[in-house]
């Protein structure tokens, strides 16, 4: 995203009148915001060009997670859900299809701008910036810039949400040393929103992405009832 250009936020919600609060409240605060009636149209409008996508759960033709899991499988922009659920299995569910953030109805519209513009300050917004070779850390076969907060293998891409991208990078910037579960939700979330599960989640999905196996890991090793690490 251009520094001069605003933010485009793409809404779904299949109640017409918290689109017109959120696209009013976005508005507002200076974002682009492009409205989506169910999660077919939302899956329909995602693309390059879409900074942020807020998803509400539960719509028609296509519910919010399964819109989110198309959306990720082609684009890497953060995804927030919106919910009247505050069950740990539908978080759970949220992160397992790629969810960086999760919000409860009803939410405070302070609440909502203060989540999404930490959303859009540590997602993935594309910026150029010069190649510093003493930016990049490697492991194994993976490299990782962490100027473009990218990850490849071999010169090929690896698509990691945010979340698990922070998680490698702690990882691999304190190699050997164990992170439980906890250490890790305190090191990359700054607030009480995710349970032991969605944290075991993103360690699930980092892994798939990366092709490791949890029984003969290369990457991301287990310290049985301890933790996660890396050599």
């Amino acid at each position: 995203m251009m520094q001069n250009k605003k933010a485009c936020i793409l809404v779904a919600d299949d109640e017409k009148e918290i689109r017109e609060v959120l696209q009013l409240l976005l508005s507002s605060a200076s974002y682009e915001v492009i409205t989506a009636r169910n999660g077919k149209e939302a899956f329909s409008l995602a693309g390059e060009h879409i900074d942020l996508y807020i998803l509400d759960v539960n719509m028609p033709e296509l519910n919010g997670f399964m819109a989110g899991a198309e959306i990720r499988k082609n684009f890497d922009a953060p995804i927030m859900y919106l919910t009247a659920y505050s069950g740990e299995s539908d978080k759970v569910m949220g992160f397992s299809v790629g969810a960086d953030d999760y919000l409860v109805k009803p939410f405070s519209n302070m609440e909502l701008l203060m989540r999404v513009k930490a959303l859009l300050r540590r997602g993935r917004i594309k910026i150029n910036v010069p190649q510093d070779r003493t930016n990049l850390c490697y492991l194994e076969d993976l490299t990782i810039d962490l100027n473009r907060q990218t990850v490849s293998r071999n010169g090929e891409p690896i698509n990691l949400t945010y979340t698990e991208y922070k998680i490698l990078v702690l990882l691999v910037e304190n190699r050997k040393k164990i992170f439980s579960l906890d250490n890790i939700y305190h090191s990359v979330w700054d607030e009480n929103a995710v349970s032991d599960s969605a944290v075991m989640m993103h360690i699930k999905n980092l892994r798939k992405k990366l092709g490791d196996n949890s029984r003969q890991p290369k990457y991301i090793k287990t310290a049985w009832g301890r933790g996660y690490y890396v050599d």
